[in-house]
């Protein structure tokens, strides 16, 4: 609340600055007569707590931060609204950053957070990211934080992923068992571990169970790259007969890309991806995708927030599950 505000509902009322603070905390002290008569003013004054003031004498904000690559984004806009609902149920309110994928970005979104004295952390790790000591300097002040999605390969961080290294198995399994023999693979940026285990799950089922397919992988991260690359290999004499889409951006960009060719899916060109689960929707026929739930990741990473927060114990790796879900484009 502003000084002068204090000062205010002091001087109408004919009593010390102190006694409307304490009145206004219900303390002890004060009467139950001055408490109503304080309160009273206050509501006719519309008086509001100053919360900076709060902060620093309680040394807590009641503000969770959530950092992002972007938001701009089904997953993470999802992620978000599920982390939204669950603080506001209690008693907390978010602060949302995004890294663009920066380092430096991120180091001082994180700076951002400790000057406003935040409860808690949610974070997806840029892809620029390398050391970790901003993060550490939040644990250090004993600022619990869970990373989400994009997470640390090392160090003991609490965690909440979603089923990487099974989606990818679902989604090769899927192929072989359409019979496709050239897949253009595409996936995220090389630095995440999200990529790594994709990858690797993706690649270990063709070599157990169809080394003969012919796979052609690229690590396309946004729309507009994801078009030109699918453009190149539509074109090319080592024309797919399926593309995989490691997200919904990369998606988007591989439909554009065969709507300008002017191909039918799945008659000309297979279609298969990992999704939050709205962008296949969009498209006739649906596009068949595993499903990776921001909302769930958000629900769950929320869980082990607040165990944190009330010194409950938490699991330090969360994996949420994922499931296949059928469409007409494969």
């Amino acid at each position: 609340m502003q000084q002068s505000t204090l000062k205010k509902l002091s001087e109408v009322l004919g009593i010390s600055i102190s006694t409307v603070s304490r009145a206004l905390k219900d303390h002890p002290d004060i009467s139950a007569a001055t408490k109503k008569k304080v309160k009273e003013l206050a509501i006719a004054l519309e008086y509001e707590p100053n919360s900076s003031a709060v902060q620093l004498r309680t040394r807590q904000s009641n503000i969770l931060g959530i950092l992002v690559p972007t938001i701009n984004n089904y997953f993470y806009d999802s992620f978000i609204s599920a982390v939204e609902e669950d603080a506001r149920l209690h008693g907390y309110s978010v602060m949302i950053m995004q890294s663009r994928d920066s380092a430096d970005i991120e180091a001082t979104n994180l700076q951002l957070f400790r000057k406003n004295m935040v409860m808690g952390v949610f974070a997806a790790i840029s892809t620029q990211t390398e050391s970790m000591e901003a993060f550490d300097k939040l644990e250090n002040l004993n600022i619990p934080l869970v990373f989400v999605d994009r997470v640390p390969q090392t160090g003991e961080y609490y965690r909440v992923c979603m089923a990487d290294e099974f989606s990818a198995k679902l989604i090769a399994e899927t192929i072989i068992e359409k019979k496709k023999k050239i897949v253009l693979a595409l996936f995220g940026h090389p630095h995440l571990s999200l990529s790594h285990i994709r990858l690797e799950a993706f690649t270990e089922v063709f070599r157990r169970q169809s080394p003969e397919t012919n796979i052609m992988i690229e690590h396309p991260e946004v729309i507009e790259e994801s078009e030109k690359v699918t453009l190149r290999y539509l074109q090319s004499n080592t024309r797919p007969d399926v593309i995989f889409c490691m997200g919904d951006l990369i998606l988007i960009g591989v439909m554009n890309a065969i709507h300008h060719l002017d191909l039918k899916v799945p008659d000309d060109i297979a279609v298969i991806s990992i999704s939050n689960g709205f962008i296949p929707t969009l498209y006739n026929p649906k596009i068949t995708h595993v499903e990776t739930s921001g909302y769930k990741l958000g629900k769950q990473a929320s869980q082990q927030m607040f165990r944190r927060l009330k010194n409950e114990q938490a699991e330090q790796l969360t994996i949420v599950e994922s499931q296949l879900v059928q469409g007409g484009s494969i």
